[in-house]
């Protein structure tokens, strides 16, 4: 019975981590500056996608769909810390704001 159980185990995980890698691999999924995921198209491309509504990314002019993994992945963790960025300093300017 434990062999059984153990087995569904590793196959969750499996199916957990397969899904987490698709998404980019966050290190902490609640984390407020992991807008952009990625995630595999059926034709085997890769799409950068907005978390959230589901909808794929902009860059500029830079499309954000048709990519390589590797691409999709420089992409993503660059639009992300992008908003981690953002996000700090709109903190940092309303800290100072509120004292001054």
């Amino acid at each position: 019975m434990n062999d059984t159980n153990d087995k569904a185990r590793e196959n969750r995980d499996a199916v957990d981590i397969s899904i987490w890698e698709n998404e980019g691999g966050a290190l902490d999924r609640y984390d407020m500056n992991h807008d952009y995921g990625r995630r595999i198209e059926p034709d085997g491309s890769w799409t950068i996608y907005h978390v959230f509504t589901g909808a794929p990314a902009d860059m500029g002019s830079r499309s954000m769909a048709g990519l390589s993994k590797t691409d999709a992945t420089t992409r993503m963790i660059i639009l992300n810390a992008h908003n981690a960025k953002r996000r700090k300093a709109a903190s940092l300017q309303q800290t100072f704001a509120t004292r001054f």
